[in-house]
Protein backbone atom coordinates (compact mmCIF):
# COMPACT_ATOMS: atom_id res chain seq x y z
CA UNK A 1 0.00 0.00 0.00
CA UNK A 2 1.53 3.65 -1.06
CA UNK A 3 0.20 6.41 0.84
CA UNK A 4 0.58 10.14 -0.63
CA UNK A 5 0.26 13.01 1.50
CA UNK A 6 -0.99 16.49 0.00
CA UNK A 7 -0.67 19.92 2.59
CA UNK A 8 -2.92 22.59 1.87
CA UNK A 9 -2.15 25.99 3.55
CA UNK A 10 -5.52 28.12 3.95
CA UNK A 11 -4.69 31.60 3.40
CA UNK A 12 -4.99 33.80 7.12
CA UNK A 13 -7.25 35.74 5.60
CA UNK A 14 -9.70 33.18 4.92
CA UNK A 15 -9.30 31.54 8.86
CA UNK A 16 -7.86 33.41 11.68
CA UNK A 17 -7.76 32.97 15.45
CA UNK A 18 -10.57 34.37 17.26
CA UNK A 19 -7.53 36.09 19.76
CA UNK A 20 -6.60 37.97 16.36
CA UNK A 21 -9.69 40.00 15.62
CA UNK A 22 -9.80 41.12 19.12
CA UNK A 23 -5.81 41.82 19.18
CA UNK A 24 -6.82 44.89 16.49
CA UNK A 25 -9.76 45.77 17.94
CA UNK A 26 -7.06 45.91 21.06
CA UNK A 27 -4.63 48.49 18.61
CA UNK A 28 -7.85 50.35 17.71
CA UNK A 29 -8.97 51.60 20.66
CA UNK A 30 -4.83 52.41 22.04
CA UNK A 31 -4.80 53.96 18.55
CA UNK A 32 -7.55 56.46 19.13
CA UNK A 33 -6.68 57.12 22.54
CA UNK A 34 -3.45 58.28 21.43
CA UNK A 35 -4.59 60.03 18.59
CA UNK A 36 -7.22 61.49 20.23
CA UNK A 37 -4.87 62.88 23.20
CA UNK A 38 -2.46 64.48 20.60
CA UNK A 39 -4.99 66.23 18.86
CA UNK A 40 -6.80 67.80 21.84
CA UNK A 41 -3.05 68.92 22.44
CA UNK A 42 -3.02 70.60 19.40
CA UNK A 43 -6.61 71.85 19.53
CA UNK A 44 -6.18 73.88 22.89
CA UNK A 45 -2.87 75.44 22.12
CA UNK A 46 -4.31 76.51 18.70
CA UNK A 47 -7.63 77.88 20.08
CA UNK A 48 -5.48 80.62 21.84
CA UNK A 49 -3.12 81.12 18.86
CA UNK A 50 -6.32 81.97 16.83
CA UNK A 51 -7.05 84.75 19.34
CA UNK A 52 -3.77 86.21 19.36
CA UNK A 53 -3.67 86.18 15.25
CA UNK A 54 -7.35 87.66 14.79
CA UNK A 55 -6.28 90.73 16.90
CA UNK A 56 -2.54 90.76 15.33
CA UNK A 57 -4.41 91.77 11.84
CA UNK A 58 -7.99 92.85 12.23
CA UNK A 59 -10.13 93.72 9.46
CA UNK A 60 -11.44 97.22 9.53
CA UNK A 61 -14.75 95.68 10.35
CA UNK A 62 -13.16 94.09 13.62
CA UNK A 63 -11.35 97.00 14.37
CA UNK A 64 -14.06 99.01 14.90
CA UNK A 65 -15.54 96.46 17.11
CA UNK A 66 -12.89 96.04 18.83
CA UNK A 67 -12.79 99.71 19.88
CA UNK A 68 -16.14 99.57 20.92
CA UNK A 69 -15.54 97.00 23.40
CA UNK A 70 -12.44 98.81 24.70
CA UNK A 71 -10.09 98.35 22.88
CA UNK A 72 -7.25 95.79 22.23
CA UNK A 73 -6.99 94.12 26.39
CA UNK A 74 -10.48 94.10 26.51
CA UNK A 75 -11.16 92.38 23.54
CA UNK A 76 -8.42 89.74 23.77
CA UNK A 77 -9.62 89.32 27.26
CA UNK A 78 -13.12 88.41 26.26
CA UNK A 79 -11.81 86.93 22.90
CA UNK A 80 -9.96 84.26 25.28
CA UNK A 81 -12.74 83.92 27.90
CA UNK A 82 -14.62 82.05 24.92
CA UNK A 83 -11.87 80.10 23.73
CA UNK A 84 -11.34 78.68 27.36
CA UNK A 85 -14.83 78.41 27.60
CA UNK A 86 -15.15 75.97 24.94
CA UNK A 87 -11.75 74.53 25.93
CA UNK A 88 -13.21 73.68 29.02
CA UNK A 89 -16.27 71.83 27.23
CA UNK A 90 -13.66 69.90 24.85
CA UNK A 91 -11.44 68.49 27.24
CA UNK A 92 -14.47 67.45 29.85
CA UNK A 93 -16.22 65.56 26.73
CA UNK A 94 -12.75 64.04 25.85
CA UNK A 95 -12.17 62.89 29.08
CA UNK A 96 -15.74 61.12 29.68
CA UNK A 97 -14.43 59.19 25.97
CA UNK A 98 -11.25 58.60 27.23
CA UNK A 99 -12.57 57.09 30.33
CA UNK A 100 -14.99 54.97 27.60
CA UNK A 101 -11.96 53.64 25.95
CA UNK A 102 -10.12 53.02 28.74
CA UNK A 103 -12.58 50.57 29.66
CA UNK A 104 -13.21 48.76 26.58
CA UNK A 105 -9.41 48.16 26.12
CA UNK A 106 -9.27 46.82 29.30
CA UNK A 107 -12.11 44.67 28.77
CA UNK A 108 -10.50 43.48 25.63
CA UNK A 109 -7.46 43.08 27.09
CA UNK A 110 -8.93 40.84 30.09
CA UNK A 111 -11.02 38.64 28.23
CA UNK A 112 -10.19 38.47 24.68
CA UNK A 113 -6.75 38.32 23.95
CA UNK A 114 -3.99 36.07 25.60
CA UNK A 115 -3.82 38.00 29.12
CA UNK A 116 -0.83 39.95 30.06
CA UNK A 117 -0.21 41.40 32.98
CA UNK A 118 2.14 44.27 31.72
CA UNK A 119 -0.55 45.31 29.28
CA UNK A 120 -3.32 45.05 31.81
CA UNK A 121 -0.96 47.30 33.99
CA UNK A 122 -0.20 49.64 31.80
CA UNK A 123 -3.62 50.31 30.31
CA UNK A 124 -5.02 50.56 34.49
CA UNK A 125 -2.62 53.12 34.93
CA UNK A 126 -3.85 55.21 31.74
CA UNK A 127 -7.02 54.86 32.64
CA UNK A 128 -6.00 56.11 36.33
CA UNK A 129 -4.74 58.78 35.22
CA UNK A 130 -7.83 59.73 32.99
CA UNK A 131 -10.14 59.27 35.90
CA UNK A 132 -7.96 61.65 38.33
CA UNK A 133 -7.81 63.93 35.30
CA UNK A 134 -11.61 64.00 35.00
CA UNK A 135 -12.31 64.44 38.55
CA UNK A 136 -9.98 66.06 40.05
CA UNK A 137 -7.33 67.79 37.98
CA UNK A 138 -9.89 69.52 35.22
CA UNK A 139 -12.72 70.43 37.98
CA UNK A 140 -10.06 72.71 39.87
CA UNK A 141 -8.44 74.09 36.34
CA UNK A 142 -11.81 75.25 35.34
CA UNK A 143 -12.67 76.75 38.83
CA UNK A 144 -9.72 78.56 38.78
CA UNK A 145 -9.48 79.65 35.19
CA UNK A 146 -13.32 81.11 35.54
CA UNK A 147 -11.85 83.04 38.34
CA UNK A 148 -8.80 84.77 36.38
CA UNK A 149 -10.50 84.72 32.93
CA UNK A 150 -11.22 88.74 33.27
CA UNK A 151 -7.80 89.66 35.97
CA UNK A 152 -5.48 91.44 33.93
CA UNK A 153 -2.51 89.60 33.32
CA UNK A 154 0.07 91.85 35.17
CA UNK A 155 -2.31 91.95 38.03
CA UNK A 156 -0.92 89.49 41.00
CA UNK A 157 -3.55 86.65 42.00
CA UNK A 158 -2.87 83.47 44.29
CA UNK A 159 -5.46 81.94 41.76
CA UNK A 160 -3.99 82.25 38.67
CA UNK A 161 -0.78 80.94 40.38
CA UNK A 162 -2.57 77.99 41.66
CA UNK A 163 -3.94 77.34 38.41
CA UNK A 164 -0.20 77.00 36.75
CA UNK A 165 0.10 74.57 39.07
CA UNK A 166 -2.95 72.42 38.29
CA UNK A 167 -2.15 72.95 34.70
CA UNK A 168 1.77 71.96 35.01
CA UNK A 169 -0.11 68.68 36.78
CA UNK A 170 -2.45 68.55 34.13
CA UNK A 171 -0.21 68.72 31.11
CA UNK A 172 2.42 66.43 32.85
CA UNK A 173 -0.06 63.39 33.78
CA UNK A 174 -0.83 64.09 29.60
CA UNK A 175 2.63 63.41 28.93
CA UNK A 176 3.08 60.64 31.28
CA UNK A 177 -0.04 58.59 29.85
CA UNK A 178 1.17 59.06 26.11
CA UNK A 179 4.70 57.49 27.78
CA UNK A 180 2.38 54.57 28.54
CA UNK A 181 0.26 54.50 25.92
CA UNK A 182 3.25 54.16 23.31
CA UNK A 183 4.89 51.69 25.96
CA UNK A 184 1.64 49.39 25.73
CA UNK A 185 1.60 50.14 21.72
CA UNK A 186 5.19 48.32 21.50
CA UNK A 187 3.78 45.35 23.47
CA UNK A 188 0.67 45.02 21.63
CA UNK A 189 3.13 45.08 18.36
CA UNK A 190 5.35 41.95 20.10
CA UNK A 191 2.41 39.96 21.40
CA UNK A 192 1.04 40.07 17.52
CA UNK A 193 3.79 37.88 16.20
CA UNK A 194 3.29 35.32 18.89
CA UNK A 195 -0.61 34.80 18.18
CA UNK A 196 -0.97 31.66 16.54
CA UNK A 197 -1.52 31.83 12.47
CA UNK A 198 -4.64 30.09 10.94
CA UNK A 199 -3.41 27.66 8.77
CA UNK A 200 -5.24 24.41 7.98
CA UNK A 201 -3.35 21.22 7.15
CA UNK A 202 -5.25 18.70 5.26
CA UNK A 203 -3.91 15.09 4.31
CA UNK A 204 -5.00 13.52 1.18
CA UNK A 205 -3.87 9.72 1.22
CA UNK A 206 -3.92 7.93 -2.18
CA UNK A 207 -4.32 4.28 -1.70
CA UNK A 208 -3.52 1.90 -4.24
CA UNK A 209 -3.52 -2.02 -3.70
CA UNK A 210 -2.13 -4.38 -6.01
CA UNK A 211 -4.16 -7.01 -7.93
Amino acid sequence: MDAEARTIEVSSHALQSPQMHFHRFAAFLLGAWLAGCLFMDMVATQNFRSVERLLAAPSPQLAVRVQAMGGHDAARMLLRHQVAEQNRWYFETWEQVQIALGVALLLVLLFGVVRDRWMVFLTVLMLSIALIAHFFLTPEITRLGRAIDFVPPATSSLDRARFWKFHGAYSGSELVKLGVGMVLAVLLVRRRRNLPTAAVTVSTHYVTQAN
